[in-house]
């Protein structure tokens, strides 16, 4: 399979697996909560954002790995571009694109939002994310935020036609030495709610 530039149409029109999507990817230790049960828990709010780009005639997006900081409970791991909304953002969507130019120099007039996908909690830090899906005509020249991001994981999509039917499980340090599904992609370890929200993506292009 091979994805075209009728790719981001495809995508806009296709109808979202969901989040049993995220299901696929979720640690067996994972609790499950209702959507007024997580508004009861008063959470922080924020949006990520898979930003596409051709590059030799190949679809891809940014995935960074985060700075080291003994503050934050995601430190170290690879995830999408993104952060918690701001008062000044009119909504999730404008967080996404925000976030995105903020963390990893993407011109922000030139970030184009798709759609948005399924939210996702994250327990242990208490955030409701909404991903997106965007595109940027522009090829990107990665700035990065240091204080975020310390490498940019440029993802070219069809690696996820490469992706087993059953996930990767590994035993991780930044998981406590637990098992959890993983994805691979050259060494780089993608887990937790990254790897739930691209699962769904992936089941997404899978689709068309």
């Amino acid at each position: 399979m091979s994805f075209g530039k009728d790719l981001l149409r495809k995508i806009k029109t296709e109808e979202l697996p969901g989040i049993g999507a995220h299901g696929v990817f979720s640690p067996p230790y994972r609790p499950v909560f209702t959507y007024d049960e997580i508004l009861e828990k008063n959470p922080k709010f924020a949006a990520v954002n898979i930003v596409l780009y051709l590059k030799n005639d190949e679809w891809h997006f940014p995935l960074i790995q985060r700075t080291i900081n003994e503050h934050d409970r995601h430190s170290g791991q690879i995830s999408l571009p993104g952060g918690k909304r701001e008062e000044m953002d009119q909504d999730f969507a404008q967080t996404a694109v925000r976030e995105t130019s903020e963390e990893i120099g993407i011109e922000k007039h030139y970030v184009r939002i798709i759609r948005e996908m399924s939210p996702i909690y994250i327990p242990p830090s208490n955030f409701y994310v909404y991903p997106y899906i965007s595109y940027t005509k522009k090829n990107p020249e990665f700035i990065l935020q240091q204080t975020e991001a310390v490498e940019v994981i440029e993802f070219p999509i069809t690696s996820f036609l490469e992706l087993p039917d059953q996930p990767e499980i590994m035993a991780l340090p930044s998981a406590g030495g637990k098992e959890v599904p993983v994805i691979n992609f050259n060494g780089y370890i993608i887990w937790g709610a990254t790897a739930m929200i691209l699962s769904e993506f992936s089941q997404l292009l899978k689709k068309m």
